[in-house]
């Protein structure tokens, strides 16, 4: 009982059994997180038994070889199949009636079971030009700064984070976790700064259940929005709020600007962040960053309908007011 909870607790721990078949839970990302929950508490699922043969020793056993095998994967698995590939070949000294099992438990494809199906379609590739993807865990209402920058958070136990978690942060969380339990606020406040200060919080996913998340700030990609404090600035950061509140985003990063943002395009349930901003009417297209035609065009059609801030006869250009700014014009 108190291992359920404090693994509930700490975030780090798949569902149930019955929430990895049954309710959603991404199968790649549950054992992620158990193979990253281990390090930290040698704990094994405790419904797994109900789907293997050995002993719980035994199983510790296989979650210390895929801790080191996950750790060593470049990248780590991303689909079910990579992640039942995965614990086949880690596991392939074990009883075949384990592996099965300890497959099942995740809802994770059985080699056979392909047999004789047609292959699946290689998953999308990456945009040009962009240099990795990110999928965040659902938006917080804080979370976007203004019409053109949101904060995003990413589940530890995602393919491409879960190899790169500071072992501090996987203790601190874990003793969070055990302290928030004990009901010890003041030290579970304090080991949440070491997990902050590091980039790293403790957020919820789609289920409502805490996980440990690594931040990301995100600044959207050839668009610029009124700043906070000029005309329309509070609407264009309502207006991208609206888009994104509650929900998971797929981010292609493409650079980096000077304040160590990720610049990139967003999308949200398919739909492409930066053109609802610039046919709204709350942003401007950024050409000195990006010449994209789609851009432009989108920008046109809200100049033309007079939308959002193309409602003003003279809208000052954002880039212009920050300049005014610091030369004290403004």
């Amino acid at each position: 009982m108190w291992n359920s909870i404090y693994r509930f607790l700490c975030g780090l721990c798949a569902p149930s059994s019955s929430e990895h078949g049954l309710h959603g839970a991404h199968p790649v990302a549950a054992l992620g997180r158990d193979i990253l929950s281990f390090q930290s508490t040698s704990q094994v699922p405790d419904e797994l038994s109900r789907h293997v043969v050995s002993s719980k020793k035994a199983q510790a056993n296989w979650y210390k070889k895929l801790l080191v095998a996950w750790k060593k994967a470049r990248p780590p698995p991303k689909t079910p199949e990579e992640a039942a590939a995965f614990v086949v070949q880690t596991l392939k000294n074990h009883q075949k009636a384990d592996v099965e099992g300890l497959l099942s438990f995740y809802g994770l494809p059985h080699p056979n079971a392909a047999a004789g199906t047609p292959a699946a379609p290689p998953p999308p590739k990456k945009p040009q030009g962009a240099k990795f993807e990110l999928h965040t865990l659902p938006i917080d209402p804080k979370s976007v700064a203004d019409g053109d920058t949101v904060n995003v958070y990413v589940d530890t136990a995602d393919p491409r984070e879960a190899g790169s978690v500071p072992r501090e942060v996987q203790k601190a969380a874990a003793e969070r976790a055990k302290a928030r339990a004990a009901k010890n606020y003041q030290k579970a406040d304090a080991l949440q700064k070491i997990i902050v200060d590091a980039g790293y919080r403790p957020v919820p996913n789609a289920r409502g259940e805490e996980v440990l998340a690594k931040k990301y700030r995100i600044r959207l990609r050839g668009i610029d929005a009124p700043e906070s404090a000029m005309p329309y600035g509070k609407e264009a950061k309502e207006a991208l709020l609206k888009l994104v509140q509650g929900k998971s985003l797929k981010v292609y990063v493409y650079d980096e600007d000077r304040y160590g943002r990720c610049v990139g395009d967003i999308y949200c349930d398919g739909v492409f962040v930066q053109e609802q901003m610039l046919k709204k009417g709350f942003a401007w297209h950024y050409t000195a960053y990006d010449q994209r035609p789609e851009l432009a065009k989108w920008e046109k059609q809200a100049q033309t309908g007079r939308k959002g801030l193309w409602a003003s006869s003279k809208p000052q250009k954002p880039w212009e007011w920050r300049k005014d700014k610091r030369n004290g014009t403004a």
